[in-house]
């Protein structure tokens, strides 16, 4: 078998008392999507910046492209991007003033540099807002922008630290739709991220890291096993009977129902898929009337607080040192 694109073995960083890393091991193959999960301070942008070399790590190596991160920056650098969680544009450029100016700082020659800014603004759909200064902007086109920049140099690895952060869901499908081209064209993706569903959409493969630790790894159908069965979810048609249904289904599924009084959605794990049917006669026979009765998989969120006690926002804020970028 071929090594992984990028493999990471034994990684650890210390800040002070703070361990941001405790060992943690990565691959991802080529021409894949790793997602990277965790809450705020579990780590992922302290491997991230690893292996992006910005930081050394304390122990452990890792490998970009074959690759060491420590002893080989110089090559790492020529074969990676990386858009960070903030968009590190110039304002008072503009969008193709931007990419003209990185294109000219990797080396190109004037007339390449100009021609693959417009190749990068049309891919990204800036191409009427080529001249405008990016302070014009609004926060999704300055993403496209950013992601843009990071693929001037035509980079093999993608690293995209939280790369939706505080976008609008439009902006953010459309994010998920670039990246989903650029994986049709060979990039291989290092994705970190706290919204699951993203995780769920663009991964080949997750990691989940709390604390530092990687506790959990491998497909997003692979993780939903883990905790296994599936989710039953009632939602009464009138809200005085909440109660009842909750009462009925702890009857049914035992009493880890979670009911959500703002949506009166009730749910539950349920071990066994019949137990939709017990649900649906226990229903007829209290003449309970509901909008909504399902049987689904568990969600990449009942995973991450299966695993982690808590959900994929929560946690404290994550050492942080200046912002960087790499194109």
């Amino acid at each position: 078998m071929s090594e992984p694109a990028i493999r990471a073995e034994g990684l650890a960083k210390r800040f002070g008392d703070v361990r941001a890393l405790d060992g943690i091991d990565l691959e991802v193959e080529e021409r894949t999507v790793l997602g990277l999960l965790g809450p705020n301070g579990a780590g992922k942008t302290t491997a991230i910046r690893i292996l992006a070399t910005l930081l050394a790590p304390d122990a452990g190596r890792a490998w970009i492209g074959g690759h060491d991160v420590v002893t080989e920056p110089v090559a790492v650098r020529r074969l990676i991007g990386l858009t960070g969680q903030y968009a590190a544009v110039d304002e008072l450029l503009s969008g193709h003033e931007n990419l003209y100016m990185i294109g000219k700082l990797l080396g190109f020659a004037s007339h390449d540099a100009r021609a693959r800014a417009t190749e990068l603004l049309d891919s990204f759909d800036l191409s009427e807002a080529a001249t405008k200064v990016v302070k014009t902007y609004s926060g999704g086109m300055r993403r496209r922008l950013d992601l843009a920049a990071s693929l001037v140099g035509r980079p093999r690895f993608l690293y995209l630290d939280e790369p939706t952060t505080g976008l609008d869901p439009r902006s953010r499908r459309q994010l998920w739709g670039m990246i989903t081209k650029l994986l049709r064209e060979g990039t291989t993706v290092l994705l970190t991220t706290q919204y699951l569903d993203e995780a769920d959409a663009l991964a080949d493969s997750i990691a989940v890291i709390d604390h530092g630790k990687v506790i959990a790894a491998g497909t997003s159908d692979e993780l939903k096993t883990k905790i296994g069965g599936q989710i039953v979810e009632v939602r009464p048609a009138n809200s005085s009977d909440m109660d009842r249904v909750t009462a009925i289904i702890c009857q049914v599924a035992g009493c880890d129902a979670s009911v959500d009084t703002d949506t009166q959605l009730i749910a539950a794990p349920v071990p066994d898929p019949g137990l939709l049917q017990v649900v649906s006669r226990r229903l007829d026979e209290e003449h309970i009337t509901v909008t909504e009765l399902a049987l689904r998989r568990p969600s990449l969120d009942e995973v991450f607080f299966s695993l982690t006690g808590h959900g994929a926002e929560d946690g404290s804020t994550e050492d942080r040192e200046p912002e960087r970028s790499i194109r």
